[in-house]
């Protein structure tokens, strides 16, 4: 572990800006789900997963090269091939082909779940050990979030669970390496780099899947898309990884306690979903639990 891995913010205004950076990460997280679920409409699973990538490979590509980032170091280039596999990859292609059995409520639950995860992950990788008091909010949180998502699907497990949960530990992988990479490289470089590593899969990917998957496009599924792969992919994770490199991986994933409880909000206003009267008090637990992780020592 390198001096930047355990390294922590010195002043107020770094932690405040941190904590920004994570919470519009956050933000543009709680629509994937919705967007990804419009994206259907006009586009198979695997053409969906495919062509998103290429979109925003073809963003961080351009960004890349206008500004003449050099590549990365040897040393990076096994934590940037877990972020791709795991962000960039796996967990849209697992939470996508879940979604076309599961709710996107019922999928919540991954998001749930994944703050507590990520916290695992980066205590394993980076050597932290968060405080009990931490452990205790973050676990709070996550059985609050749990409980109102599978109260929501009615608690029947589906078909799709098994792709959330693969989703889960692939993606609390991705966020950790990401997180410790965004200390040594700027974020949107992280995810960048990761999508250009990706790029020859995603574009084999798409040919063969727009050849065998139809395509029937609309409104909603051209937004969808353009979503997930400008807003979701390349934004979202961009100040995602800034805001971990900054407030550190584990006290940045239980901002994320909050992510369902938005994807719900959307899904009510985008897709139609009828929410229950409970949201309201799990959004208050759920906020109670983040602010005590917020205060706690990592």
């Amino acid at each position: 572990m390198t001096a930047q891995d355990s390294a922590t913010p010195s002043t107020p205004i770094a932690v405040s800006s941190g904590t920004l950076l994570a919470a519009l990460g956050v933000l543009a997280f709680s629509l994937t789900f919705p967007s990804t679920a419009w994206g259907l409409e006009s586009f198979g699973p695997w053409s969906l997963v495919a062509v998103r990538s290429v979109l925003a490979a073809i963003v961080a590509g351009g960004f890349l090269r206008a500004m003449r980032v050099p590549l990365p170091d040897r040393r990076h280039w096994a934590g940037l091939a877990v972020v791709a596999g795991g962000v960039v990859v796996g967990f849209p292609l697992l939470t996508t082909l879940a979604l076309q059995t599961a709710t996107t409520s019922h999928a919540a639950v991954v998001v749930g779940l994944l703050p507590l995860t990520t916290a695992a992950f980066a205590a394993v990788r980076t050597g932290r050990r968060p405080s009990r008091t931490f452990w205790l909010a973050a676990l709070a949180g996550a059985a609050v979030v749990i409980a109102f998502t599978v109260q929501q699907s009615g608690g029947a497990l589906r078909t799709g669970d098994l792709y959330l949960f693969g989703a889960l530990l692939v993606c609390a992988a991705g966020y950790t390496e990401g997180g410790r990479l965004a200390r040594e490289l700027p974020g949107w470089q992280v995810i960048g780099w990761a999508l250009m590593l990706c790029l020859p899969l995603t574009l084999t990917g798409s040919a063969v899947a727009l050849a065998f998957e139809p395509v029937r496009l609309t409104a909603h599924g051209v937004i969808g898309l353009l979503w997930v792969a400008a807003g979701s992919t390349f934004f979202g994770l961009y100040v995602w990884y800034r805001g971990m490199a900054s407030i550190g991986i584990a006290k940045a994933s239980q901002l994320q306690l909050a992510q369902p409880l938005l994807t719900l909000v959307w899904s009510v206003s985008l897709l139609d979903e009828r929410l229950s009267p409970a949201a309201p008090v799990a959004a208050v637990a759920v906020l109670v639990c983040i602010a005590v992780t917020q205060r706690a020592r990592s």
